[in-house]
Formats: structure tokens, C-alpha cells, sequence
């Protein structure tokens, strides 16, 4: 992707094909000899925790970076009025709850703990039908997924800003 440029500010944006369309095979020598800068990706944080933006073109050291705007989505549930919103028979109206992401992921640990569970979870039914002792192996794996389960929620829940966040998802461990 490249960028033309007119008196420090980008007047066009595309492939070499699109900017020189009268060239047969435009190539990276050519764009610079038409005075046309190569454009490099700005920061674009993970989207799974950030709302990411197109901002702008920013003309500097003989390049073009394209910039975005990184918001972080919320980490809280949050819980308001619809814009329009109308009364119930009762004369109340009904909130809507935003998930934010801490209930987002805490039910997403939830359900890979309980899935992992499941692949032992006939050792218990055997154990609560027949009393047969679930095997010791089977027993620790089990107590280690729950209390990993355990730990990322508590961590979840009291993580004070998104850094704190991130740093408990990926400090996600499963295995034994």
C-alpha cells in the first residue's frame, strides 16, 4: 500500500496499480521516483480488548503511517435506560445490562473449565452410582482445573484497569 503526497499531506491511498494506472507493472522504485511513500500499519491493539479505529495519515521520516485510535472497552457491566425506552403497564421501564468484559470472560473461564471437567466427568458418575474411587490422577486434574477456574475469576473481578486485565488472560494455565 502506498500514499501520494502533496505539500506534506496524503492525497491518495491504494495498491501501485490504482495510483499509476496508466503504468504497466508499477514497482517500488517507480512509486518513489513519483514521489509516492509506502504506507506502514500504526498500533492496533488486541481487539478482543480494544476498540480499534481508523484515525489518520501521518507523513514522516519517509514513510506513512496509517494511525488508529485504541479504545478500551469497558471492564464493568454496565446497566441504563434505552434511549426511548417505554413504560411497562406498571409505569416503569425496563434497563438494559451492557456485559462488560470481566463477565464476558469470567463466563468464558467457566465454560472451558466445565469442558474440561466433562472428559472426567464419569469418573464422578461412576463414583456417585457404583462407588468406585475416582482414580488419584483423575482427582488432582480435576481439583486443579477447578481452582485455576477459581483463581482467573478472583483475578478477573478485582483487576483494577485493562493491563491488570490482560495479564490475567494470559496468564490462563489448564494444564496440570
Amino acid at each position: 500500500m502506498y500514499a501520494l503526497i502533496e505539500n506534506n499531506a496524503v492525497t491518495q491511498v491504494g495498491e501501485l496499480s490504482i495510483l499509476f494506472p496508466n503504468t504497466s507493472n508499477p514497482n517500488h522504485a517507480f512509486a518513489i521516483e513519483q514521489g509516492a511513500l509506502e504506507v506502514v500499519e500504526g498500533e492496533q491493539k488486541d481487539q478482543r480488548f480494544y476498540w480499534v479505529t481508523f484515525d489518520s495519515y501521518k507523513v514522516g521520516n519517509g514513510v506513512v503511517t496509517r494511525t488508529y485510535v485504541n479504545t478500551p472497552k469497558a471492564l464493568e457491566d454496565v446497566t441504563q435506560l434505552p434511549e426511548g425506552s417505554v413504560e411497562t403497564p406498571e409505569g416503569q421501564t425496563e434497563p438494559v445490562t451492557t456485559k462488560g468484559l470481566k463477565s464476558q470472560w469470567i463466563a468464558q473461564m467457566k465454560a472451558t473449565a466445565n469442558s474440561l471437567l466433562a472428559e472426567t466427568d464419569w469418573a464422578v458418575t461412576r463414583k456417585m452410582e457404583r462407588n468406585v474411587n475416582i482414580p488419584p490422577n483423575i482427582a488432582a486434574k480435576r481439583a486443579a482445573i477447578i481452582a485455576e477456574c477459581t483463581r482467573l475469576e478472583t483475578a478477573l473481578t478485582i483487576a483494577p484497569n485493562m493491563e491488570a486485565f490482560i495479564n490475567v488472560i494470559e496468564s490462563a494455565n489448564w494444564s496440570e
